[in-house]
């Protein structure tokens, strides 16, 4: 059996890799993927874990939200695919960077890094602390000090681009002229959208703009340090002779609007900007410069190394599926899933936030000009449709007028028409029973493709049965 290796990095979504160059280009693939949840946390986990939210129950980025908690700890991380690597296939593994975000490990400088268990500080100087050159040296002195008699697996997770954004010295004048683009949906109303969407300012102020463009180069500042950190692990793979049995994969947690409907910058909402991320694998078997529009979802990263290093992964409680054979080119449109699921429980203080009083409690991540990100009913499920015949988005949310959005992204691509009101009932319902089996699906269940119950009826309390915690629901016309 090929002995293989893997390598998986990359933070919020924003792709820039040039400096790899020939090494990673030559044998490279391309797919759309979807994330299971547009937040850090949750996202994270079900990376790890090949689960929905609903399944691992980490709902946010707080220890209550189930991030990193002792639950967390005892019941999920015992059975994510790095433990199963190591414990059942012999793998070496290693990690490094942006773990969860109960690490607080998103600073570029001035960090505590947990080291084998054992705290190591970080101060200002760029030669010494700059983490994504930290995370590139803790990489290559794992490639060549590890035993060369068992396969290896490694994580490089850099925050990058994650704010603060902050770019090296030598990059930090990069990018001068650069704006983030202004597709169709840049700095539009969001008319017949959830209320958050709704309510925020259009056109935005300039200085929300001017935020939005500055935060939009020094993203891409950022990422030079991963183009840098990119080629040094790739050279130094060619160097050990280990490139052409080494699996590459480069992706990222969740995706990062800028401007979008009039929203300024941040993640957490169901559209496309935040939802959709890069995928480039390279490695054994796979030919070079392909893109496939079979579309996969980050739940299925973990059964696919699984899948990579010969483990069965009928053996999982993994709600995702492996796309190793998407990868070696013998499956095709017809018998891969064409659904998957979105979900996200929104976040919001108990009490009101400064920039917006008039708004009340409830709301979160809110711009002085009074555009709030987030909110306690900005909870929803969304089961997105890739499909040869269908490429539609049906999202509900836990509202008092379960709100309902629909996108034909086929001839609407930027999901500027909400289709609910308009759609036919028909297509409504049959889009309403796959999002009820996504949401009640575990483990083998998830990953049947093309199997729903027609008898199964509506409860829109059943898509949030586990979010009786829920302290505050706003109400917004």
């Amino acid at each position: 059996m090929l002995t293989c290796r893997f390598l998986l990095e990359g933070d919020e979504c924003m792709m820039r890799v040039s400096g790899a160059g020939r090494e990673m280009n030559d044998m490279l693939l391309c797919l759309p993927q979807f994330v299971a949840s547009p937040l850090c946390c949750p996202s994270r986990a079900s990376i790890l874990t090949g689960k929905y939210p609903h399944n691992h129950h980490v709902i946010n980025n707080t220890l209550e939200g189930n991030c990193s908690s002792t639950a967390w700890q005892k019941t999920q991380e015992p059975k994510t695919f790095p433990a199963l690597l190591q414990a059942y296939a012999g793998y070496q593994t290693f990690f490094a960077g942006k773990y969860l975000n109960q690490e607080r490990n998103s600073r570029y400088y001035n960090y505590t890094l947990s080291v084998n268990g054992k705290p190591k500080k970080h101060g200002g100087n760029y030669s010494e602390d700059y983490l994504t050159d930290v995370l590139t040296n803790m990489s290559l002195d794992f490639l060549q000090y590890k035993s060369n008699y068992r396969p290896f697996f490694m994580m490089v997770s850099t925050p990058a681009p994650h704010a603060p954004w902050t770019p090296a010295p030598q990059y930090q004048d990069r990018f001068k002229d650069l704006k983030a683009p202004r597709d169709p949906n840049f700095n539009v109303h969001g008319k017949d959208k959830h209320w958050l969407i709704r309510q925020a300012k259009t056109p935005m102020t300039n200085s929300s703009i001017e935020l939005l463009d500055e935060a939009y180069r020094k993203r891409w500042r950022t990422l030079l340090s991963v183009d840098d950190l990119v080629e040094k692990v790739v050279k130094r793979l060619e160097v050990r002779g280990e490139l052409d049995n080494t699996y590459i994969i480069f992706t990222s947690d969740n995706g990062y609007h800028t401007g979008q409907f009039s929203l300024p910058l941040d993640k957490r909402q169901l559209y496309e900007s935040d939802i959709r991320v890069p995928l480039l694998i390279r490695g054994p078997n796979i030919k070079p410069n392909q893109t496939t529009g079979l579309a996969v979802q980050n739940v299925d990263l973990g059964p696919t190394i699984l899948d990579m290093a010969g483990y069965n992964v009928s053996k999982t409680a993994m709600d995702g599926m492996s796309f190793l054979s998407v990868l070696e080119g013998s499956v095709n449109s017809t018998t891969w899933r064409t659904d998957f699921l979105v979900e996200y429980e929104g976040e919001g203080s108990n009490v009101s936030d400064p920039a917006c009083p008039l708004l009340g409690p409830g709301v979160s991540v809110c711009f002085p000009d009074c555009v709030c990100e987030d909110s306690f009913n900005n909870t929803y499920a969304c089961v997105r449709t890739v499909a040869p015949s269908a490429n539609l988005q049906y999202c509900e949310f836990d509202d008092n007028e379960v709100f309902v959005e629909v996108y034909n992204i086929t001839v609407d691509p930027y999901q500027l028409i909400n289709l609910a009101k308009t759609i036919d009932q028909e297509v409504l319902e049959k889009m309403n029973h796959r999002l009820m089996m996504l949401q009640s699906c575990s483990g083998q269940s998830c990953r049947t493709p093309g199997v729903y119950d027609t008898r199964y009826t509506f409860d829109p309390h059943l898509m949030f049965s586990n979010r009786s915690h829920r302290r505050n629901r706003l109400r917004r016309a």
